[in-house]
C-alpha cells in the first residue's frame, strides 16, 4: 500500500487513541468537582478510578483476543461507541451508581483502544519503524490528557458540569465517525480483511504469547514504570497539588499539561534508544523506575509545601514514566510473531493498569485514614502517606523485571545456541 494510505489510516487511529486518552483523564482533572457534585470521600471518589482502570485491566486479554480474532476497525468503532456513552452518563448523573456505570463504560471502550492502534502499526508499516511509532502513539495521544486540563476544565468552570461532558461526548462522536471512514485493518488491494482465526487457533496464540518470557518481561516493565505517572494524572496529582502543596488550579492545570508536553518530547528520544540499543532496554526501564522513586523521595520528605520549582522537577520525571512504560509493548513486539500481537500487548497492557489500580485504593484510604475528623480536605501529611505506598509498587517490579530479563536471555541464547535466532526480546 501507498505511504499517503497507510499515513492516513495511522492518523485516525491515532486520533481516536487520542481521544481515548481525553475521556481516560476526564476524571483526573475534575475531581474535586466530582466529589463535591456527589457528595463523596477520597475512598469513594477513587471508587470511580478503579471501577474505570479495573474494566480497563480485566478486558486486556479478552480484548487481545478479540483483537486478532476481528481486527483493529471493529474494536475502535465498538470502544468509540462505549466511551460516548459513558461519557452521557456521565454527563446527567447525580447518583453515584450511574456515574460509577458511566466510568465502566469508558475503561471498556477505552481498553479496545489502545492496542488496536498498535496491531495497525504492526500491520501497516515495516518492523523497523515500529519501535517510534508506538513510542509516537504512546506519546501523542497524551495530547488527549491536555484537553481534559484545560479545556474541559475552563468548559467545566464556565458551563458547569453537564454542558461539559456532553461536549466531551460529542468529541468522541466525531472520532468514532472517523475512524468508521478512514479506518481498514490491513493493507489491501480488493480484499477487506483477513481471514479471522477460529477460536481454537486464537486460544493457542493466547498461550503462547504468554510462554514468552520476553511477554511476561513487557508486563512486569510496564508494571513498574507506568503506575505513578498514569494516577498522578488520572486522579490524584491534581488533588495533591491544590489540597496538598496550595497551588492554584490553574497552576494544578499547567503541572499537569508540563507533564504532557514532556511526555511528548522525551517519547521520540526512549523509542531511538530501545531500537538503537535493543539488548539494553533492561536499562532504560531500572534507570527511569529509580529516577521516580528518588524525586518523589525528595518531595515527601521535604518540609512543609514543596517549592514550585521542585513540583516541576517532579511532574517531568513522571511524564518519562508514560514513555518508559511503552518499552513493555516494545518487548512484546520482539518476542511474539506478528499474527499473535493482539494477544501478547494485551497480556502487557494489564500490568500497569493492576498497579495503577492497587495505588489509587491505596491512596484513597490511606488518605481517609490520615485526615483529621471535620477536616473538609486531607492535609499535607496525609498525602505523603499515601504517596509513600508507592514504594511497595516500586520493589515488587523491579525484582519481577529482573526475574524475567534473566529469563528471557536465557531462552535467547538458547535459541541463539539452537540456529533460530529472534529479535533481542529479553533485555
Amino acid at each position: 500500500m501507498k505511504r499517503r494510505p497507510a499515513a492516513l489510516v495511522y492518523a485516525v487511529a491515532l486520533t481516536a487513541y487520542l481521544v481515548a486518552v481525553f475521556h481516560r483523564s476526564t476524571l483526573g482533572v475534575t475531581g474535586v468537582d466530582a466529589a463535591d457534585r456527589f457528595h463523596i470521600n477520597a475512598s469513594a471518589l477513587a471508587t470511580f478510578s478503579v471501577a474505570q482502570l479495573a474494566v480497563y485491566a480485566a478486558m486486556q486479554v479478552p480484548v487481545g483476543v478479540l483483537l486478532d480474532r476481528f481486527g483493529s476497525r471493529r474494536l475502535l468503532v465498538a470502544g468509540g461507541a462505549l466511551m460516548v456513552a459513558g461519557q452521557l452518563c456521565f454527563a446527567v448523573a447525580t447518583d453515584v451508581r450511574l456515574a460509577v456505570a458511566a466510568r465502566v463504560l469508558v475503561g471498556l471502550g477505552d481498553a479496545m483502544t489502545f492496542i488496536s492502534v498498535l496491531r495497525i502499526v504492526a500491520f501497516w508499516f515495516p518492523g523497523r519503524r515500529n519501535p517510534l511509532l508506538v513510542q509516537l502513539t504512546g506519546t501523542v495521544g497524551q495530547l488527549g490528557a491536555v484537553l481534559a486540563a484545560i479545556p474541559l476544565v475552563a468548559l467545566l468552570h464556565h458551563a458547569g458540569w453537564t454542558p461539559a461532558f456532553l461536549t466531551a461526548a460529542g468529541l468522541g462522536a466525531t472520532a468514532l465517525l472517523l475512524v468508521l471512514v478512514a479506518v481498514r485493518d490491513i493493507p489491501h488491494t480488493g480484499h477487506g480483511t483477513a481471514v479471522a482465526p477460529d477460536l481454537a487457533s486464537v486460544r493457542r496464540q493466547l498461550a503462547e504469547a504468554w510462554s514468552q518470557p520476553g511477554t511476561r518481561l513487557g508486563l512486569w516493565t510496564h508494571f513498574v514504570t507506568q503506575f505513578s505517572g498514569s494516577v498522578f494524572a488520572l486522579l490524584w496529582g491534581y488533588p495533591f497539588l491544590v489540597q496538598g502543596q496550595g497551588l492554584s488550579p490553574t497552576a494544578a492545570a499547567a503541572l499537569l499539561t508540563l507533564m504532557t508536553v514532556v511526555m511528548l518530547l522525551c517519547g521520540p528520544v526512549i523509542a531511538h534508544l530501545c531500537a538503537r540499543y535493543s539488548y539494553h532496554r533492561s536499562v532504560l526501564v531500572f534507570a527511569i523506575t529509580a529516577a521516580t522513586a528518588a524525586i518523589w523521595a525528595v518531595v515527601l520528605a521535604w518540609p512543609g509545601r514543596a517549592p514550585h520549582g521542585l513540583l516541576v522537577v517532579l511532574v517531568v520525571v513522571l511524564a518519562v514514566n508514560g514513555p518508559g512504560s511503552v518499552i513493555g509493548f516494545d518487548y512484546a513486539r520482539t518476542a511474539n510473531p506478528v499474527h499473535r500481537i493482539g494477544s501478547a500487548t494485551g497480556i502487557v497492557n494489564v500490568g500497569g493498569f493492576v498497579a495503577s489500580i492497587l495505588l489509587v485504593l491505596a491512596v484513597g484510604v490511606v488518605l481517609d485514614l490520615a485526615t483529621p475528623a471535620g477536616r473538609s480536605a486531607p492535609p499535607l501529611d496525609a498525602f505523603r502517606w499515601a504517596f509513600a505506598v508507592q514504594y511497595l509498587l516500586w520493589a515488587l517490579g523491579a525484582v519481577q523485571v529482573l526475574r524475567y530479563r534473566n529469563a528471557a536471555r536465557r531462552r535467547y541464547a538458547a535459541e541463539s545456541a539452537a540456529g533460530a535466532v529472534p529479535a533481542p526480546a529479553g533485555t
